[in-house]
């Protein structure tokens, strides 16, 4: 039984492509906002982290109306160390809005979620974005599209597709380039007449599959997903099948539909819809919750595993407990299984240490988001370098490998190839069309990618663009050379001062202000050579009775460079930790001195 007025649909793209930028337009021209009503852009984006990035960390829903048909948006994260939301997105859906920016065309995380979509077998709809580009390019764009879905092995029906042409920014769609369209109509009739409605029956058995958790300070836990079969009611006891036993007699506090950006609380949800509930304890994403009498589970959501893990442990630094409000063993356990509990990219293992866990996730920038947000409710703790996880198979060791698409100024072309083929990449394609830029295409192991991405940016001038997607897995690459210069710590506990630093111009870089509190064993900067200096950074300069004609001269210092989270997530080298703090950000050796 088809559900004529639902269509369920989700927005696929690389990074910056526009997704969420045309979901706005979407919701503004869907009649869901007042017409006098002040709307940040993005709306999307609501975490803090997000906005500030510019980039979509979480998927979330919203819903519009066209005519009679409500549609069911999902818009998911362009980021590849994300791809794990986008895989339980594409369960929640019928069909795919996939946006192509009409400059850039399909880059890695494009090639990602179309090869998700097309497993599904999803009907996929092309929209090039950003057409008003002065150097955009849309029928070399839609070609290299086509080439993707067939270098993809997509099915003839899969490959004819319809193409639509927007203007995310200005909220226009148009079926053919340069047509007299005003808004986003086309849009909305290509999403009714080609995403086919959902196929569900309010009679059968009610299945719920559990996609996505969130948590309101009101009613607690919050399960979302979709409605396979059957109906939901409240006051109605059912049965949530978890991943080892199944539980009866479960009843919902509350149910909720999607209609524009808000949750609309209800007595009853139908099949097919995109709903949310609350009520229900522990709950996992995967779990199914259905009848009582005869309940039947969905199949669990299956993602592809983590490839990279770091260490997390309770901080033992000098400083320990004066700047964070969570800093035990056991508020640090609590919010990583919190953290599991939502993202299921994400893996925690509990080491026999108990003040240490390994947290494995997608890639180094997922690493970083939960860091930077744990750090913003208050946590306090310290994290290792990024580590590779490997395999073992028929004896030999296999480790992940990624392809990465480059695009530089042509002149950068060599000292780029020279410093990936010292990280064991290899060069599978170069693309030079005589423009001023070239694009290069590598494949490299893991490993070689931890720590390059701001080497690469100093290389290219800022002038060069890098995207990474999963390869798969491959022999051991060897050993691959990491940070070539030690770094410089403090040997004693103190104060900086102007006179030592000024002492430190010749032996390296700084990455701490003068005035900053220090503790033996901290890392103050990098040195201008292999291997760890210990200096003594607290020094003040010895005070005579005799003037000297120069004392009144007054020293410039070069001014620090200051570290962002991923910057010393890239800097630190294996014997080194970053403590994380609610206000700070501190590089240590993980053996501190005791003096």
């Amino acid at each position: 039984m088809q559900k004529q007025h639902i269509r369920n649909i989700a927005i696929i793209a690389h990074v910056d492509h526009g997704k969420t930028t045309l979901v706005d337009g979407m919701l503004r021209q869907s009649g869901i906002f007042r017409e006098n009503q002040q709307v940040a852009e993005r709306i999307m984006d609501s975490m803090d982290l997000e906005r500030e990035r510019g980039i979509t960390i979480m998927a979330k829903n919203t819903a519009v109306w066209y005519g009679d048909v409500k549609i069911n948006i999902v818009d998911t994260p362009g980021h590849v160390d994300f791809g794990g939301e986008v895989e339980r997105s594409l369960n929640l859906v019928d069909g795919v809005l996939l946006l192509v920016d009409a400059s850039e065309g399909p880059l890695p995380q494009t090639r990602f979620v179309v090869k998700k979509a097309l497993a599904k077998k999803l009907p996929v709809i092309v929209a090039v974005n950003k057409i008003d580009r002065s150097d955009s390019r849309i029928e070399e764009v839609v070609n290299e599209v086509y080439d993707l879905f067939i270098d993809l092995d997509a099915t003839e029906e899969q490959i004819e597709f319809p193409i639509l042409y927007t203007n995310a920014k200005t909220g226009v769609a148009h079926i053919k380039p340069g047509d007299d369209s005003i808004n986003l109509r086309p849009l909305f009739e290509a999403i009714i007449s080609y995403i086919p409605a959902p196929q569900a029956t309010d009679d059968k058995n009610p299945q719920f599959l559990i996609t996505n958790l969130d948590y309101d300070s009101y009613v607690g836990q919050i399960a979302l997903g979709r409605l396979e079969n059957g109906v939901l009611e409240m006051n109605k006891n059912y049965s949530l099948c978890g991943a080892e036993k199944t539980t009866a007699g479960i009843k919902f506090s509350a149910l909720y539909t999607f209609d524009g950006l808000k949750k609309v609380p209800v007595d009853r949800v139908e099949s097919g819809d995109i709903i949310a509930l609350s009520g229900v304890g522990h709950v996992a994403i995967g779990d199914t919750i259905s009848s009582e009498e005869r309940p039947i589970p969905l199949p669990r959501i299956y993602i592809d595993e983590p490839t990279v893990s770091m260490i997390f442990y309770v901080n033992n630094s000098p400083t320990a407990g004066t700047e964070g409000k969570f800093l035990t063993s056991r508020h640090l356990k609590d919010r990583l299984e919190r953290e599991s509990l939502k993202n299921v990219a994400l893996e925690v293992k509990f080491l026999t240490r108990k003040d240490m866990f390994e947290v494995c996730g997608r890639g180094e920038l997922q690493m970083a988001v939960l860091i930077e947000t744990m750090r913003r409710e208050g946590y306090e703790f310290m994290v290792s370098k990024p580590q590779v996880i490997t395999k073992e198979e028929n004896g030999k060791v296999l480790e992940p490998t990624e392809r990465i698409l480059i695009d530089i100024p042509e002149e950068f072309i060599g000292i780029i190839t020279e410093v990936i083929s010292k990280r064991k990449g290899r060069m599978t394609n170069l693309i030079n069309k005589g423009s001023g830029r070239a694009k290069l295409e590598f494949i490299i192991p893991s490993r070689g990618l931890i720590g390059f991405r701001t080497h690469f940016l100093t290389d290219t001038k800022g002038a060069g663009v890098m995207n990474t997607l999963f390869e798969g897995y491959g022999p051991w690459f060897g050993p691959i050379p990491q940070r070539a210069n030690g770094s410089l710590v403090a040997d004693r506990a103190g104060r900086v001062t102007p006179y030592a630093s000024l002492a430190m111009e010749d032996r390296g870089e700084l990455c701490v202000e003068t005035g900053t509190d220090v503790y033996g064993g901290m890392i103050i900067g990098e040195r201008n050579r292999p291997g760890d200096l210990n200096v003594n950074i607290t020094k003040e300069k010895h005070l005579t009775n005799m003037r000297s004609a120069t004392s009144d001269a007054t020293v410039t210092l070069r001014p620090p460079r200051r570290l962002s989270l991923d910057q010393s997530i890239e800097f630190i080298s294996e014997d080194e930790l970053i403590e994380v703090t609610p206000k700070s950000i501190r590089l240590r050796k993980m053996e501190l001195f005791s003096k």
